[in-house]
């Protein structure tokens, strides 16, 4: 989906581990911007806007504008990278956006309602695939597809051919993939039989005892 937001870029002579580790020293990350039958162009970004993005309703299918030396151009973020302790941004990658060709995307897929196989039945509902990926116009990008799950009981199921995604939205995903369904309950596994309790009243079997000594000899006045 196509936002008002506009992203300041620099483009970067250089390039290499030790120039991203200055440039992150500096509060910025680097990025690559390519597609639409243009070169690709390292820049330098705020990672401040483009987390904003991501975190957003609609977040890397968000298409929005970015201009780096030259007019503003549509892009999205189609890859990036965490650093694995401090979840800081490491590096991101941008494709152009052609507004008048077709792309694939993948794209959220949201439950409505309590199902009549949990209210009713005890079942479990349970989450199988969280996205659908679609072919569509960028400007026909959803922020999310909602189902309506209500009617659900234990065993059966909606599958992505059962998502509405209009009439301008082709759906890539197979038409047989499980979005949701309500399964049974597991039980737990039966605890083994404990031993059965002595008879009241029975005195405990004592311990065979063995005695040591000297024998009795035999013929013993």
């Amino acid at each position: 989906m196509r936002k008002d937001i506009t992203v300041s870029a620099t483009v970067r002579d250089s390039r290499g581990k030790n120039e991203a580790r200055r440039l992150r020293v500096t509060g910025m990350v680097p990025a690559v911007v390519y597609g639409a039958g243009q070169k690709p162009l390292s820049l330098s970004v705020d990672p401040k806007q483009l987390l904003k993005i991501l975190h957003s309703k609609t977040g890397h299918n968000t298409i929005f504008n970015l201009t780096a030396g030259d007019g503003p151009s549509p892009v999205m973020i189609v890859d990036w990278q965490f650093e694995p302790v401090k979840g800081t941004l490491l590096h991101v990658d941008l494709k152009r956006i052609d507004l008048s060709k077709r792309l694939r995307v993948s794209v959220p897929v949201y439950t409505q309602g309590e199902p009549k196989g949990v209210k009713q039945q005890g079942g479990l509902l349970e989450i199988v695939n969280r996205e659908v990926e679609i072919e569509c116009l960028p400007d026909d990008i959803p922020e999310h597809f909602t189902v309506d799950v209500t009617e659900l009981l234990i065993g059966q199921n909606i599958r992505a051919a059962d998502v509405p995604i209009g009439e301008s939205v082709k759906l890539l995903s197979h038409g047989d993939a499980v979005i949701a369904h309500v399964v049974t309950l597991r039980h737990e596994e039966e605890k083994p039989a404990e031993e059965a309790p002595a008879a009241e009243g029975a005195a405990p079997a004592e311990p065979e005892v063995i005695k040591k000594g000297k024998k009795e000899e035999e013929g013993e006045e």
